[in-house]
This record gives C-alpha cells, sequence and structure tokens, in this order.
C-alpha cells in the first residue's frame, strides 16, 4: 500500500475534550451490557428515565433489571454465547431488552429491518445462521423453521426469570452484526465487538453532541440501522440520559407532537426526514431541541438552512457507516461548517485516495477511514471484507474533497456517478444547486434514456410547496444554466410525489436511473 505523506491528505482528530457534562471516560468495557448496569449503579442512574414508548416510561434500573433476565430467557431458549439472535422488531423495550439480554448472554445480536419482505427476512436469518429469531407477533410466522419468540413473550418470560450472569467476554468478542443498506447490491453483515459502542460514544456522543443526562432523544432513523443505534440506545444509555422510542416510522406530524410531548433536546435524522418536516411541521413544536444532527446522505445547504430556521437551532451534518459503528466524521456543536460534513472524530483518521490507493494531495478522492471500531469483517464473508478492509484501513466508497480551512465536503459515492457525453459527472453537485430553488423538497438527478434512446440528464423533483410543474422546470433549468457548466444542465424536470428510497431513508439510485418507481 502507497505511504501517506505528512499531508492534510492524512487528518487525525485530536483527543475528545471533557465538554458538556460528565465523560465515559473508565476501564475499557468487557462485557458491553454488563458494563452499562455497573455504570448506571456507580452513577447512580437508577432512577433516571432511559427509554420512552408509547405505552410508558423505563428507568435505566428497570432496563438492566430486564436485560439480565431476558438473558436467562434466551439462555433457556438453548442460546449459548457466540451464537446469533436476529432481532426484527419495531423500535421499543422489547428491542433494547432483546439488545441487551444478547450481549449480558455473550450471543451476538443481529438486528433487521421490521418491513422487509419475507424472502429478505429468509435470507438475513440463513446468512447470519441464526440461533433464535426474536421478532413482532406480525412477524413470527416467516421463521416457523427457526426457534421463535415474539417480543410480547420475551418481556412476559423477563419480567419472573432471575438475573443471567454475565458472559465472560473480552473487548474482541463479537457483539453484534448489522447489514448494510443494500443501495448497491446484496446486504452485508458488518460484525462489531463489545468495546465498539463506547468508542462511538466517545467519538459522537461526547465529542459531537456533548450527550449529559438531562437531554431527550428522538432519532428518526431506527435502531436495526447504524446510525439509529448508536443515538437512541448507546448515547442514552452511556450517558445517563433518555431516548424517545417509537415503533413505526413516524409522519412529520407524529414528530412533532413527540418532540413537544417528551421535550426532546438531540434530533437525529436523514435528509429526507427534515425535507418533510420542514414542509410540513410548525416550528412552535421544536422549541426544546437545543442539537440536530444529520446523517445517511449529504445535507444541502439550502435544506440545511431550512431545517435550521424549523428547529431554532444548529444542524450538524456528519458522514458515518455500518461498518465503522457510527460517525466518524462530523461537525460538532462546537465547530460546525455548514455545507461540509465536518473534521474527523477523535479517534478516526482519514485519508482521500485516486482509484490506484494513492493519497490524494488536492481534489476529490475516496474516503479511507482507520479506527478502532472499525468492523471485524463482514460475516462469513471474506472476499468482500477483503476488498472493504487494506491493512487496517476501510474503503468506504465515499467521494470527498477538502475545503478551505481543512473540513471535507462529500461529492457522493463512487457508484453513483452519471456518464454524460463522455464526461464523469456527480449528480450529487447538480442536486445541491436544484435544492437550493425554494419549492424544491427534494431531488435527484440521473441519465435517462429518452423516446429516442438518447442518454441525457434528468432531475426528479419533489416539490414543497403546489408548483406549476411547466413554470419550475424552466426556473430550474435557468437555475442550473446560471451555476453550471452547460454539459451538467439538465433536459428535464418530472415532478414525483416522491423518490426512491432504502427503509434507512437512503436514495436508491438505481431506481432513479430506472425512472420507474
Amino acid at each position: 500500500m502507497p505511504e501517506v505523506p505528512p499531508s492534510r491528505t492524512a487528518v487525525q482528530a485530536p483527543t475528545a475534550p471533557e465538554r458538556g457534562g460528565r465523560t465515559t471516560a473508565g476501564p475499557a468495557p468487557a462485557n458491553y451490557a454488563a458494563h452499562l448496569a455497573a455504570k448506571a449503579l456507580r452513577e447512580g442512574w437508577g432512577q433516571r428515565p432511559a427509554f420512552h414508548t408509547p405505552e410508558r416510561s423505563w428507568t435505566h434500573g428497570e432496563v438492566h433489571a430486564l436485560a439480565a433476565s431476558a438473558a436467562s430467557v434466551l439462555a433457556g431458549q438453548g442460546v449459548r454465547p457466540g451464537d446469533r439472535i436476529l432481532i426484527a422488531m419495531g423500535d421499543g423495550i422489547a428491542w433494547v431488552t432483546a439488545f441487551l439480554g444478547a450481549a449480558r448472554l455473550g450471543a451476538v445480536a443481529v438486528p433487521v429491518n421490521p418491513d422487509l419482505i419475507p424472502e429478505e427476512h429468509a435470507f438475513m436469518a440463513d446468512d447470519c445462521r441464526a440461533r433464535l429469531v426474536v421478532a413482532d407477533e406480525r412477524l413470527i410466522d416467516r421463521f416457523d423453521r427457526r426457534a421463535a419468540l415474539t417480543g410480547e413473550r420475551l418481556m412476559r418470560l423477563a419480567a419472573s426469570a432471575p438475573s443471567g450472569p454475565a458472559a465472560e467476554v473480552t473487548g474482541d468478542t463479537p457483539l453484534y452484526a448489522q447489514y448494510t443498506s443494500g443501495t448497491t447490491g446484496t446486504p452485508k453483515a458488518a460484525l462489531h465487538r463489545h468495546a465498539d459502542p463506547l468508542l462511538y460514544q466517545r467519538a459522537a456522543g461526547d465529542g459531537v453532541v456533548g450527550v449529559r443526562p438531562d437531554d431527550v432523544t428522538l432519532s428518526i432513523s431506527k435502531l436495526f440501522f447504524a446510525y439509529g443505534l448508536g443515538n437512541a440506545l448507546v448515547f442514552p444509555l452511556f450517558s445517563g440520559s433518555s431516548a424517545v422510542l417509537l415503533p413505526h416510522r413516524p409522519a412529520p406530524a407524529e414528530i412533532a407532537e413527540a418532540v413537544a410531548r417528551h421535550g426532546v433536546t438531540l434530533l437525529y435524522g436523514v435528509p429526507s426526514a427534515y425535507a418533510n418536516m420542514a414542509a410540513e411541521c410548525p416550528p412552535a413544536a421544536f422549541s426544546s431541541v437545543r442539537l440536530a444532527v444529520s446523517a445517511g446522505e449529504s445535507l444541502s445547504t439550502a435544506l440545511g438552512a431550512r431545517t435550521r430556521e424549523l428547529l431554532g437551532a444548529p444542524v450538524l451534518d456528519q458522514l458515518g457507516s455500518t461498518e465503522v459503528g457510527h460517525a466518524f466524521c462530523s461537525n460538532t456543536a462546537w465547530r460546525n461548517e455548514p455545507g461540509t460534513i465536518g473534521r474527523p472524530l477523535p479517534g478516526y483518521e482519514i485519508v482521500l485516495r485516486d482509484e490506484s490507493g494513492a493519497p490524494v494531495a488536492q481534489g476529490r478522492g475516496e474516503i479511507w477511514v482507520r479506527g478502532a471500531s472499525v468492523m471485524a469483517e463482514y460475516l462469513g464473508r471474506p472476499e468482500q471484507t477483503s476488498l472493504a478492509l487494506r491493512g487496517g484501513w476501510l474503503r468506504t466508497g465515499d467521494l470527498a474533497e477538502h475545503v478551505d480551512g481543512g473540513a471535507l465536503k462529500h461529492c457522493g459515492r463512487n457508484d453513483d456517478m452519471e456518464m454524460v457525453g463522455g464526461i464523469t459527472v456527480s449528480p450529487l453537485e447538480i442536486e445541491r444547486v436544484l435544492a437550493e430553488h425554494p419549492a424544491v423538497s427534494e431531488v435527484a438527478v440521473a441519465v435517462i434514456a429518452d423516446e429516442h434512446g438518447a442518454r441525457k440528464l434528468r432531475a426528479f423533483v419533489v416539490p414543497g410547496r403546489e408548483a406549476d410543474p411547466a413554470e419550475l422546470e424552466n426556473e430550474l433549468i435557468a437555475l442550473a444554466r446560471r451555476r453550471l457548466a452547460a454539459y451538467k444542465v439538465p433536459r428535464s424536470v418530472e415532478l414525483r410525489p416522491r423518490l426512491p428510497r432504502t427503509p434507512t431513508g437512503k436514495l436508491r439510485r438505481f431506481a432513479v436511473r430506472e425512472g420507474r418507481w
């Protein structure tokens, strides 16, 4: 591998300062669940709320007691240390109990999206070789060939079960495996260890938002998603704070209601969620929010401004991945540079490289990252693991360039690029310009074949308010002509009620290219 020269292509973040309250510094965790329980006891968090669900609130003490009992229940179902437990449930206390119970037992939790189709659930259960499935009642029949429990039954059994002892593990023992979003192909399960959550708590919980015991979190992104797992499970349990858990994907009005009812202070979402909120929600509902974070896709400068105006709070754009566990590059509460994804977080090093793997001193390059929370492997996929992990570095597939001052600007992904007249074009650059129009809520650009088979750029636009299609098309093309080179100007604009997205909110570029959804 080429050596990295001492230049700004390799940026090491400073050690996390002690900001925003008590830090999580202490002995390195062994068993993740036991470490959290001991910390809650030591810090006196037993009676503090940890999770707010539609039924009731649950304290830190109750959560850790349930996890200890759930470990006994899972062991009674034949689960042993190292076995995989597939979790297919909406967010709620049963999800938390299953995950922490698996951790305490020394098993490997495998959280998956409950809204997948039966074939996708069957694939994941087979792919990870699940010993047990814990699922919502409506899904349980999908796993009839496997041992399975409903979340409701797990909770019922845990209520009367004895506390199970914590398995003796090391920080490198597998803790959970989380599937990638599948935007570019078959999902792969990134395997993480018991030590990893503390690492990205220090980087993104402490280092980005300075999470405090009095914070209330709402993560629109769900727990099965790496982003949501950190936001709504890891950060609250490590900090003594609380999180609102909603079992389904909430509509904008539901988000606003939950924020107002619980006094949410930290809001996490993806750009499309913020776009919908800005179009539909009143600002008054968000008066309690002190910080918002955006991830999953690049946040355009225009949408960031609309979101800040809605929330009356800073919006921090960041970049993370399932393979790293959470964010590794971010703006922070103390240093926010809109239009960028910020700088490397404490504990992570970033290098921009070209297609040959050589460092890029100037201009655009692929982000390679290394840090202690980078996955151990893709579960059962050694060839794909070796392609992603190179000498301790993870190839992310994300493209970026440095801006003045050293922050990074996200430039899309390797597989997002379009070819126009033999010239490679980033659709993200065009989308950022079109998103500045006040009538645009969301936009995606792709090369589409016209009725004659000629391939031309087309912009698919979700309007943020009622707009005349012909007028909006003319205005957007005129805007693009003023701001972009001629070959980057879309030849047509098509209004759509929505864009094709994954369950985690990421744009399905391949579907946009087909023009049909």
